[in-house]
């Protein structure tokens, strides 16, 4: 492989820690720098990694710099990539793409008008758990598709995360939160989306932070925190998504594709690589299926990886913006139908992204 593409993070919270585990794994990557509107935080962490510490201004205008993992909290997202791409730089961050597509669109136009990648999380989709879920349902196993269920839940953020008051802001909540991981999967499985309809609530109870500093800190509610959507395909299949920040306690989560033939019980996509089920009418039981497809041993970042050999090789990435910006849509669409009690269609659509095939590595495909 050629030269690397040199990295620099905007934001160094929770997230980011699972992105500095995975780096030294990821062929292609080299981490320079990073940067943090909590510059000591910055600095701690820059000493931690071997790496230095900018501020956010010097890291977008340091020409060392090919490409910016942006980390920082929703609402700053297109801000960030924003500047990043007058910069010059390739552009890749976390999910969702933005707040909404009225915002995310001039920032992927920006990009095109200048040559530049935008990716985004979620890269779980190129583990081998959904991975193999695709190649199964391609392969025909289970016939046609016909439907799809999806089930998350949880009773919120603040149970676990030292500084949860952004997940209940917008952008996030268990739909801008969550949901993307489980769009993304049913996108990259099934295709895009055409139309959308959805209900959407919040309780009444109050939420309090459990841990960190700010512990026994209350927390305002501005988002819908249980929500539930029908989504019908371009190639016809319905998927039924509910995601929650309601729920104490439920017996399994849920993400099963249902064909002519039989069902496809697939992993966690919070997850790259947990283990892929079939039931059909000829093995009618539950089966374990033999990894087939995708980044072995994934984590966060692998998505970064792919851009960057995508760039190297001249292909397009899979982790992309416009797959992104199309599962914006969905979510952006799912809560606008809920709010006018009736169906809406999608405007944009994306090509589902190629199969990573079985053994492969960034570095190398």
């Amino acid at each position: 492989m050629g030269g690397a593409l040199n990295i620099g993070i905007i934001g160094v919270g929770t997230i980011s820690a699972q992105y500095f585990a995975e780096f030294p794994k990821l062929e292609g990557l080299h981490l320079v720098a990073v940067a943090d509107v909590n510059e000591a935080r910055a600095r701690e962490v820059a000493a931690e990694q071997g790496v230095e510490a900018l501020t956010v201004d010097a890291l977008l205008a340091d020409p060392r710099i090919d490409a910016v993992l942006n980390l920082t909290i929703p609402a700053a997202h297109v801000e960030i990539a924003t500047r990043a791409l007058l910069a010059g730089k390739h552009v890749y961050g976390e999910k969702p793409l933005a707040l909404d597509p009225a915002e995310a669109a001039p920032m992927l136009e920006l990009a095109r008008q200048r040559g530049l990648r935008v990716g985004s999380a979620p890269d779980t989709v190129l583990g081998t758990g959904v991975q193999t879920a695709r190649a199964l349902l391609d392969s025909g196993s289970v016939g046609d598709p016909v439907a799809a269920a999806v089930h998350w839940s949880s009773p919120g953020h603040e149970l676990w995360h030292p500084a949860p008051r952004f997940y209940y802001q917008p952008g996030g909540g268990p739909l801008f939160d969550m949901a993307p991981y489980y769009l993304t999967t049913l996108v990259t499985l099934l295709g895009p989306v055409i139309r959308v309809s959805g209900v959407a609530t919040r309780s009444g109870r109050d939420r309090s932070i459990a841990s960190g500093g700010d512990a026994g800190g209350s927390i305002p509610v501005d988002v819908e925190t249980h929500v539930s959507a029908i989504l019908e395909h371009a190639n016809g299949v319905t998927s039924t998504v509910t995601v929650s920040f309601e729920v104490w306690a439920s017996r399994a989560p849920l993400f099963e594709v249902y064909g002519t033939k039989g069902t496809i019980a697939v992993p966690d996509p919070n997850r790259f690589s947990d283990a892929v089920e079939v039931w059909t009418v000829e093995t009618p039981e539950w089966t374990e299926v033999p990894v087939s497809a995708g980044y072995a041993d994934a984590g966060r970042g692998v998505g970064l990886a792919d851009l960057a050999r995508a760039i190297e090789t001249d292909r397009p990435h899979r982790a992309s913006g416009e797959l992104a910006f199309h599962v914006l849509e969905i979510m952006d669409a799912v809560l606008c139908a809920a709010s006018e009690h009736r169906v809406l269609e999608l405007t944009s659509t994306v090509e589902r992204p190629e199969p990573v095939p079985s053994g492969a590595s960034p570095a190398s495909w």
